[in-house]
């Protein structure tokens, strides 16, 4: 029987993920687990939905707010942000020594399209100019860089 239940077993991260896309389509309303659950439209029982909730809080990637005798919940950032910030930590995560290396290979990974809108935000963070891509693509770039409190 267990290979029944892990065929039946989601990827990881999957149920983050559409709990995060719950809360993003509310466009700033806080929403309760409920909310989340009805939104979700699953079968999953409001107690997971909970501990996904709080999880995610506890990594940061929620705030949460007195609602009744629980929680309201609103994602803190946008999914772009939420994506900068994984690939920041998992950057942190490599010796100070490995750091270099970590950014070569992830350069080296990239299609030529992301490889030039990289070269091109990287530019405009520096000289300040706005390119294709925008100047509130730059100025995000830019705070991504640096992160928070961190150096470049």
């Amino acid at each position: 029987m267990p290979e029944a239940n892990a065929a039946a077993r989601r990827p990881s991260g999957e149920l983050e993920a559409s709990v995060l896309a719950a809360l993003w389509a509310a466009d700033g309303r806080a929403l309760t687990p409920a909310d989340v659950q009805r939104e979700l439209g699953t079968a999953l029982a409001r107690t997971t939905v909970t501990t996904i909730l709080a999880r995610l809080h506890e990594k940061g990637s929620v705030s949460r707010t007195r609602s009744g005798r629980g929680y309201a919940y609103l994602p803190v950032q946008d999914s772009p942000g939420l994506a900068a910030r994984r690939m920041r930590t998992e950057l942190d995560k490599s010796a100070e020594d490995d750091r270099g290396t970590v950014l070569a290979r992830f350069v080296s990974q990239l299609d030529p399209d992301d490889e030039r809108l990289l070269r091109e935000l990287l530019a405009q963070a520096e000289g300040g100019e706005p390119g294709p891509s925008g100047a509130s693509d730059a100025s995000r770039a830019s705070g991504d860089r640096t992160g928070e409190g961190g150096t470049r």
